[in-house]
């Protein structure tokens, strides 16, 4: 039986295109475009495994992670997102996510990812820690993930957290994650 593979990214070309090299690699796909259209697919169709997009337009695919998982209780999630944090890292594991991963990741690191697409609960083990350290700008980015999940969101709450001004929140969280 053929596994199939989930895509739910709001980027159309992007969600297009790793849809067809994992089709080529013998898997049945399907892609949505949000939550909305995920969970509506979900009434028709059964998925082995879920690619799943952090930012989907305006809302959160961290949102998305619970009713996936109630749906499709067997089904590995790979949370694959441009804006990498260790905040939202754990909080997708601890929602259901089986493994997380930051753009870009080629089709092989995606697939390698899901692992057994049967099995929710699988882990691989054998993966080594990273030996280096994180820079200082990483860990300032980390640091600000953090207090940002832990305020839900709300910037201006955030920014005094980190007695830190509104929008000098705004720029940093604007730029890109630094790389570690």
């Amino acid at each position: 039986m053929q596994s199939r593979v989930l895509i739910v990214d709001d980027d159309e070309v992007f969600a297009r295109t790793l849809a067809l090299a994992i089709s080529r690699r013998g898997y049945g796909v399907a892609t949505a475009a949000g939550a909305k259209a995920a969970l509506a697919l979900l009434e028709t169709q059964t998925f082995d495994a879920v690619v799943l997009d952090l930012r989907l337009g305006a809302e959160s695919g961290l949102h998305l992670i619970e009713p996936l998982r109630e749906r499709l209780p067997t089904a590995r999630i790979l949370l694959l997102t441009g804006y990498a944090s260790i905040a939202t890292a754990v909080a997708a594991i601890k929602l259901g996510a089986v493994q997380y991963l930051p753009k870009p990741a080629s089709v092989d690191e995606i697939l390698a990812a899901l692992g057994d697409a049967g099995c929710a609960a699988c882990g691989d083990a054998d993966v080594e820690p990273v030996a280096e350290p994180l820079s200082v700008d990483r860990l300032e980015w980390e640091h600000i993930q953090k207090v940002l999940a832990q305020h839900e969101g709300n910037l201006s709450a955030t920014a005094r957290a980190l007695k830190m001004h509104r929008r000098t929140l705004q720029r940093k969280l604007a730029k890109r994650p630094v790389r570690a």
